[in-house]
């Protein structure tokens, strides 16, 4: 079976659209496959998201707890008599959560008797998620509420309190529950349990502050920046993922200036400098936008001699992958104003980072954070600005850790507790966002076959406020206990 388009009626309703997706389906897989939709299962969205007859079969889903049976009743009517076997094609088992939100948990007999309910006459359902995983790298993905403002960026784990854990683990009372009901409905016995995943403490890593990140964008003389009146957007500048820097100067004023954004995917953090300041002209942190809060911004009072540079570093925290503002373009797609004045000529400074579809070629940003482990003396080296502990700059951290044998290499968790925001790459590999004041996700999931005996290294772009000891854990289970208590459904 392979779906043509997923809750399609939800936003949709263009069947010529449909019916080309089912002649690219069948020019590639011929005609033995059996091709179908999904749909949320009332009549508005059937009507809209199917197609009518035997060429495609019409599958529904539903809330967990509805009473399926009227639902699959409504199924067959659009499908052809005889051919509508009733199928939940997306059965809840649990729920996804967003950045800011408790840990959604379901009750687990509550789940599997849903589950029943669909077995005992007969019916079938495909868990979703069985196993939810984990959104690696700036796969995470986002939601949006009544409007496209009302955006919500979901966790780096995908564990969806799934009955077959983030990292695998089965030993838990849903996996139990719905294997309960599955045995009294299959005509064959069902395999025997696995054990959990093996899981192991690397104890804690320290990190040292390897590069600021403004030192490491040639922002004078860089032959990758791309200038325009108005900002562009960051896929106008080949930037698809994770974050570019949008510069320009203003006049300082008494009394300050009121900068806003109207219309800003997704977060941004501003600082502003002077050239002329005897300090060196760091950038200075001046404070959060962020999407769908239309919030203004007061750039503070800079006795400047010349222009006050403004830098606005935009992060892409997932696209939208479902309802009517899939159209999800990032970075700044508005006029940016100051004191209601538009603020013109400006420059665009993607900065690369691995994603996980992109080769693994030199990279000078990530490169220089990771150089250099040689020169990390026992006793660390002082830092170059006396700032470290409390200036807001974007920095990169890095550190490593040793497995002695191969025996010993297992899953393991970062604990980013005591740290800001940020992303971090194990041996390459990048495994996600952090973002503990936030919550509910405390700690990253890091899968064995990431790891190898010898040394590991890690290197973390932390954007705000890294632990003054410099130091993460590795822990062998995860937490979603920061910002917020688990919240069961």
């Amino acid at each position: 079976m392979t779906q043509i388009e997923n809750e399609y009626g939800s936003y949709g309703d263009d069947k010529a659209y449909l019916h080309h997706l089912v002649t690219l389906a069948r020019g590639h897989l011929g005609h033995e496959v059996i091709l179908y939709t999904t749909d949320g299962g009332s009549r508005e969205n059937l009507e809209k998201g199917t197609i009518r007859g035997d060429a495609v079969f019409s599958a529904v889903d539903f809330s967990t707890g509805d009473d399926p049976w009227p639902i699959f009743k409504l199924q067959k009517e659009f499908n052809a008599p005889g051919k509508s076997p009733p199928l939940s094609s997306e059965f809840y088992t649990g729920w996804l959560t967003h950045w800011g939100e408790k840990f959604a948990k379901t009750d687990a007999d509550f789940t599997a008797a849903a589950l029943e309910k669909i077995l005992q006459k007969n019916g079938s359902a495909v868990l979703y998620m069985v196993h939810g995983g984990t959104n690696f790298g700036f796969y995470n993905g986002a939601n949006t509420g009544v409007n496209e403002a009302d955006y919500k960026a979901d966790l780096t784990s995908y564990d969806y309190d799934a009955p077959i854990r983030e990292s695998g683990d089965v030993d838990n009372s849903k996996f139990n529950a719905i294997r309960k009901v599955i045995a009294r409905y299959s005509s064959v016995p069902l395999p025997s349990v696995p054990s959990n995943i093996e899981k192991a403490r690397y104890g804690p890593i320290h990190l040292q502050r390897k590069a600021l990140l403004f030192d490491m964008l040639d922002l004078t003389n860089s032959t990758n920046v791309f200038e325009s009146e108005a900002p562009m957007s960051m896929e106008y500048v080949g930037q698809f993922f994770g974050f570019t820097l949008y510069v320009t100067e203003y006049k300082a004023k008494g009394g300050g200036r009121i900068l806003f954004i109207p219309k800003l995917h997704d977060r941004a953090q501003v600082f502003i400098s002077c050239p002329s300041d005897d300090s060196g002209a760091r950038p200075t942190y001046v404070g959060i936008v962020e999407r769908g809060l239309n919030n203004k911004l007061n750039l503070p009072d800079v006795k400047c001699h010349s222009n006050v540079n403004l830098f606005i570093l935009v992060e892409n925290m997932g696209r939208v992958n479902y309802g009517p503002f899939m159209f999800d373009r990032k970075g700044i797609l508005s006029s940016v104003y100051l004191d209601e004045e538009k603020v013109k000529g400006w420059k665009m400074f993607p900065i690369p980072l691995h994603n996980l579809n992109e080769l693994s070629t030199y990279n000078p940003i990530k490169q220089a954070a990771y150089s250099a482990f040689s020169e990390i003396s026992s006793s660390r080296k002082k830092l170059i600005h006396k700032y470290e502990n409390t200036s807001k700059e974007p920095a990169f951290y890095s550190g490593k850790f040793s497995i002695d044998k191969s025996s010993q290499v297992k899953d393991t968790f970062i604990s980013f507790n005591n740290w800001g925001k940020g992303i971090v790459f194990v041996n390459d590999f990048n495994i996600g966002r952090y973002w503990p004041l936030r919550g509910p996700q405390c700690n990253l999931y890091v899968p064995a076959p990431i790891l190898k005996q010898g040394d590991n290294f890690l290197v973390i772009l932390e954007l705000e406020s890294a632990d003054p000891e410099l130091v993460i854990h590795t822990v062998d289970e995860p937490d979603f206990t920061c910002g917020f208590s688990v919240h069961q459904l």
